[in-house]
């Protein structure tokens, strides 16, 4: 029968009861394998609180793997803060509500101050709506890489679908080069006056698959034709 996986508190490694219970394993603890060996404890505990929520001093998860530095929460077990100490969450900060999460900052600022801040020294940062859309709204939005060489100061969009854009003017600029390159059909449009500038331009079609132009282009076709 399945079993939560709030109400398995074994910290015995999932491969190591694999191995035992393959080999007719039927209970207590693993060979060579001590749960309490990470188990916490402390003796100074402390907890404040009454049936509308509580605030707890080096509180030990259910687990029994991290401390809890301070945990405050709520009747609701969803709704609480915890700042870890040790184990596997040294030095986390969690934060879990069942609502929303409101953060309002910069009242008494300019319009030119930076007000509100977030800065990993180390690591990523992940905004994730599992189930709805993430909007950044200003009166300016500001994307900006720093990182040097080819594998760093990348700005990448990735779609399942589309990708639109939507303004007075769309203007791009590439010091070395660009491309545009499309599986399906391409088109430039323009209702105006269109423009094209290069020192050289050369075109080429499918047709120089069979026979090279004078200009060559049947490695053109080659290299944008590859499976």
């Amino acid at each position: 029968m399945a079993v939560a996986r709030n109400c398995n508190n074994d910290r015995v490694p999932e491969d190591a009861l694999a191995n035992e219970r393959g080999s007719g394993f039927s209970g207590g603890s693993t060979s060579g394998v001590n749960a309490t060996d990470t188990a916490k404890q402390n003796y100074t505990a402390i907890r404040y609180g009454n049936d509308h929520g509580s605030i707890s001093f080096g509180h030990i998860h259910k687990q029994g793997d991290v401390t809890a530095a301070v945990m405050l929460q709520t009747s609701d077990a969803n709704h609480a803060m915890f700042m870890d100490k040790d184990g596997q969450r040294k030095g986390w900060t969690t934060l879990t509500a069942p609502g929303n999460v409101q953060i309002e900052a910069g009242s008494a600022n300019e319009e030119a101050q930076d007000t509100l801040m977030i800065n990993a020294k180390n690591g990523n940062i992940l905004i994730t709506a599992s189930n709805g859309k993430i909007r950044l709204e200003g009166t300016d939005i500001e994307l900006i890489a720093t990182g040097e060489g080819g594998s760093k100061g990348n700005i990448r969009l990735t779609a399942s679908e589309n990708i639109e854009t939507n303004s007075k003017k769309l203007l791009m600029n590439s010091k070395v080069a660009y491309k545009i390159v499309s599986s399906g059909t391409g088109e430039v449009v323009a209702n105006s006056i269109l423009k094209m500038y290069g020192s050289i331009f050369k075109a080429v079609d499918d047709s120089c698959a069979v026979k090279d132009a004078k200009n060559g282009g049947k490695r053109d076709v080659q290299r944008n034709n590859q499976v």
